[in-house]
Parts: structure tokens; C-alpha cells; sequence
């Protein structure tokens, strides 16, 4: 058997080792048109900004340590110009020697990746992006004689550009074209990070795109002008199908190539993974994009697996991420609330703001969390976490609870490790699994912050139950106070109609709203309370 691999790194690597690991005599060809096969990618802002000193860090495998360890043929520097089919053959170029050759293969594997987007504005061609070591040797050298940065893209790629920039002392300017920072995030989630940001100096320019880029400035579509001795783009990545569709293989409408659940495309001698391919979305079944390490790993396995005659399936992705922004991390997994609502999908949302750890240990810092819910059948939809401590495995059990298709409602049986130093004995994911079920019963029912004007305006009071010094510090306009402890006997100070109860993250309000749905009010708790209201108000520019 003679295995052709077309791309190294995440998927590629790991389809070459699976093979040689389950067919010992298949001869295994790997055809990397760069210079490194194996290289941490997701390291590279960070080698950038400094934080990984030395760059052989990020150079995981070598052609020679490859070929020693599991008898692979690695050539890097080697570009696939086309793929026959019916010959099963592909042209391939060795940029070292200058010359063109033909390499036939029994099974090919594409992991050509995904490439950054640039759009076509005028001096783009002075925009760097970042994809491999290469680019990172020129980004690096860039900005050592560079004293201001204009970053564009204000998604996961941007904001590692953004920071790294940031850390190695430059002034960086970030432009967003949506209004928001970190869009996968809803703007209530992601205000959090903006408000970081400036307040580390990274100044962030939302709801434009660049205009032009000259020689030491980039002007935007606002007609500002911002100083920009380095000018990166990182406003997405497209598969890199291009090989893949000139040899006739079926690629989506977003360029990405349709395989079926054992990665086969519609020619079965060819495999694809990686960036490069469709992926089954965990909420809706249809196919897209998810240009994430994790799948792209697990994609290649899957091929070898599928080349040695394993019976494979290729599950769904929800999309799963992490970012740390110069000391805050912020994480999503599967859809959130402006997906749901533009796809009309019925939902309840729940949002949370406890301690990372119990609040009696050192050093507890405030934890937000919010986790999107089917209104029938009470799974999860996804979920978001923002805070300096415990995002990451909070986002991580609430994807593994997605992907188990727990209910929302479930996760208040978990057992999860506690100790003070690392977490609550109500862990924030039981108090969403506490919550989730008070919702699912009609124990209680709550409002988002960005549907408390049109409750309003039908008449709904605003009632807020913190205490008068709270309330004199900050109020919701047109709110009254009746705290807590004194609500009980004061309920015929209450207007007639529907009344939207809230305090500061939503437990005082809770007790407040069952007290007054026991009583025959039409009560609802405000969801998240004035921490979240005040963060989707900054977020759409309304405070």
C-alpha cells in the first residue's frame, strides 16, 4: 500500500502515524509544500509577542526524526501542483531542486489547510497574515523595528495578534468590521473583553473596515486615520481547496470540500481533513466550517483508521475554543443567542456571575458564564465563559455535557472535584444544571436584558431588590427599590402588571420572584441581573 499525504502539521502528521501504525509495511509519502512538516501553530503569535523564546520550541518533528521513529518519507519544500485521478497520480514540484516530477499513490490524503483572507483594498499587498513558522519569522522581524501596529480582526487569530503585539511594547490599534470584539461570543460576553483591552492600552476600533493601507498609516472606512508602522490581517481563513477542486473533487458553497463520515470525498482513493473540509455542525445537522486543531487531529486519525479498512464515523463539532487576552480567557462552545435567534430556533438562555472558588480562599475573582438551552427539549445549545480563572474547564464540561447529549437540567447531578482553592461546592456548572431546571419546571422564568424596554413599554415594572445603597450607587432609569429583606412587607407598594425583578448577577431577585409568583405576580427574574444588563448596554452603546 503507498499512502500519498498531501500537507503536514495537525491533520496530516497524524494521518501519517496512524497508518504506519496500523499497516507496518505501507510505504507513506509525505508532501509538505513549506518548509516545516510538524510545527506548533497555535504557538506562533506567542513566539512573536515573546512568551515562547525559542522558535526550535515550535518545531514539534523533523523530516530525519520522523523518518527514524516511524519510516516516513517527508519532503518538505514540495508543492502538489495537480491530483489524476484516474491515473492516480499527482505533479509535484521540488522547489529546493527546481524540478517537476509525477508520484503515484494508492490512498491520497489532502490536509492542505485553510489561508488567510485579505481583502482587496488598496496597499493590502503591505499586510502580513500568519499561517506557518515562515510567517512568524517575518511578522517577528517586522515588528522589531516597528513602533505601532494596526491589527485587523478582532476574532481569536486578532486578538493573540493583538496581544503579542501589545506584549513586545508596541501601540496596537485593533479594527473590527462587526460591533463587536471576539464575534462568536454574544456582545454582552464579549463586552468584558473589550473593556480589558482598553484598559491594558490596546485601542479598538469597532463597526469599521479598512478603507486603504499606505505606507505608514491605515485609513478606515470612517475616514480616521491610525498609525501603522505594521499592519496584520486576521479577519478569517478560507480552505485551501483549491487543488482539491481543480482535480473535481465536490467543494461546499464556503470552499470547503465534502467528505462523508469516514472523510472520503466523492473519489473513495482520496481523503480530506483538517481546515480543508466540511464539517457536521452539533446544533444543526448541516454542514460547515470549524477550522480548529482538535478536529483536524482527530480527522486524520480517522482517515488512517478508515485507509486500513476500520469502520470510522467522524461525529459532529460544536466549535469549541479558548483565548487568553493578556490575562482574561474567554471560551465558547456550540451556537449562541444571535445563531438561535436568526435561525428562529426556540431557546432559554441562563446567565451566571459567581466566584471561580469559594469566595472565603485567596485570590477569588468573578466568573461569567452563560449557557444556551433548547426550549423543548431542554439540551444544550452552547455555552460561553469569560473570567481570569476557571474558564477553560467549566467550557470543557459543558461541552463534554453537549456532546453526551446531557439536558441542561443534568448538569446539577454532576459530581465535579471541589476543593476552596479550585472551585464551590455548588460548582457554577451545577448552579446552571440548578438553574436550567428551575426554568424547564416552571419553578421560575426570566428576561433577557435585551427585552426589558419592549416590557416596558407593554406596561412591565422594573423592580430592583438590592439594598437602597446599591440602588443609590447605580439603578436601571425608571426602576424602584424594594430590597429583599423587606419586600415581604411591603408587596402592596408594588403597581399593578408584569414586574421584572433584579439585583446585581440574579440570586436575590430569584427569591424575590418566587416569593412574588407564590403570591399571584407576574414576576420574572431578570436574567444575570444589573452585571449582565449593563454589559449589553455598553455592548449595543446605550450607557
Amino acid at each position: 500500500m503507498k499512502v500519498v499525504i498531501v500537507g503536514g502539521v495537525a491533520g496530516g502528521m497524524s494521518a501519517a502515524t496512524r497508518v504506519r501504525r496500523l499497516v507496518p509495511d505501507a510505504e507513506i509519502i509525505v508532501l509538505e509544500r513549506g518548509e516545516h512538516v510538524s510545527f506548533a501553530n497555535c504557538g506562533l503569535p506567542y513566539y512573536i509577542g515573546g512568551t515562547i523564546e525559542h522558535r526550535s520550541a515550535l518545531l514539534l518533528q523533523t523530516p530525519e526524526s520522523l523518518h527514524d521513529r516511524f519510516a516516513l518519507d517527508v519532503r518538505v519544500r514540495h508543492e502538489v501542483l495537480t491530483i489524476d485521478r484516474a491515473a492516480q497520480t499527482v505533479q509535484v514540484r521540488d522547489h529546493r531542486a527546481g524540478v517537476d516530477y509525477t508520484q503515484d499513490w494508492d490512498h491520497l490524503v489532502l490536509s492542505t489547510g485553510a489561508a488567510p483572507v485579505v481583502p482587496s483594498v488598496p496597499g493590502a499587498e503591505r499586510a502580513l497574515t500568519l499561517r506557518d513558522v515562515a510567517d512568524a519569522d517575518v511578522i517577528a522581524e517586522a515588528a522589531a523595528r516597528s513602533r505601532t501596529a494596526v491589527v485587523a480582526g478582532a476574532g481569536f487569530i486578532g486578538l493573540e495578534m493583538a496581544e503579542n503585539l501589545h506584549t513586545r511594547g508596541l501601540s496596537v490599534a485593533l479594527v473590527e468590521l462587526s460591533g463587536q470584539v471576539l464575534p462568536p461570543l454574544d456582545p454582552e460576553m464579549a463586552q468584558p473583553v473589550l473593556d480589558h483591552l482598553r484598559t491594558q492600552g490596546v485601542s479598538v476600533h469597532l463597526g469599521s473596515g479598512i478603507q486603504r493601507i499606505d505606507a505608514t498609516t491605515v485609513v478606515l472606512d470612517d475616514g480616521s486615520t491610525l498609525p501603522a508602522d505594521l499592519v496584520i490581517m486576521a479577519i478569517g481563513v478560507r480552505p485551501d481547496s483549491r487543488l482539491a477542486a481543480a482535480a473535481g473533487l465536490t467543494t461546499g458553497p464556503d470552499g470547503g470540500v465534502v467528505v462523508d463520515a469516514s472523510l472520503r470525498t466523492r473519489d473513495p482513493r482520496i481523503h480530506a481533513v483538517g481546515d480543508l473540509v466540511q464539517k457536521t455542525d452539533a446544533v444543526s445537522g448541516q454542514a460547515g466550517l470549524v477550522p480548529l486543531a482538535g478536529p483536524a487531529n482527530r480527522q486524520g486519525r480517522l482517515a488512517a483508521d478508515a485507509i486500513a479498512g476500520r469502520a470510522v464515523h467522524d461525529g459532529d463539532s460544536q466549535g469549541t475554543a479558548v483565548i487568553s487576552v493578556l490575562g482574561l480567557t474567554a471560551a465558547v462552545t456550540g451556537w449562541n443567542e444571535k445563531r438561535l435567534r436568526a435561525a428562529g430556533r426556540r431557546h432559554r438562555i441562563v446567565h451566571i456571575h459567581p466566584l471561580a472558588h469559594a469566595g472565603y480562599y485567596p485570590g477569588a475573582t468573578p466568573l461569567s458564564i452563560k449557557l444556551l438551552i433548547d426550549a423543548q427539549t431542554d439540551q444544550i445549545l452552547g455555552a460561553q465563559a469569560v473570567g481570569t480563572e476557571g474558564v477553560d474547564k467549566r467550557i470543557d464540561v459543558l461541552a463534554t455535557a453537549m456532546a453526551a447529549r446531557m439536558r441542561a437540567s443534568d448538569l446539577l447531578r454532576l459530581e465535579l472535584a471541589y476543593a476552596p482553592q479550585y472551585g464551590t461546592a455548588k460548582d457554577p456548572v451545577n448552579m446552571l444544571g440548578y438553574l436550567a431546571e428551575n426554568l424547564a419546571n416552571g419553578t421560575t422564568a426570566n428576561i433577557q436584558w435585551h427585552e426589558v424596554e419592549a416590557a416596558r413599554a407593554a406596561g412591565a415594572t422594573v423592580v430592583d431588590v438590592r439594598t437602597a445603597a446599591e440602588f443609590a450607587a447605580e439603578a436601571i432609569p425608571g426602576a424602584i427599590n424594594l430590597p429583599l429583606d423587606e419586600l415581604r412587607h411591603r408587596l402592596g407598594e408594588l403597581p399593578p402588571g408584569r414586574l421584572i425583578v433584579h439585583c446585581q448577577v440574579g440570586q436575590r431577585a430569584h427569591s424575590a420572584v418566587c416569593l412574588l409568583r407564590g403570591r399571584g405576580r407576574d414576576a420574572v427574574n431578570l436574567d444575570g441581573g444589573l452585571l449582565t444588563w449593563r454589559a449589553g448596554n455598553l455592548a449595543r452603546g446605550e450607557l
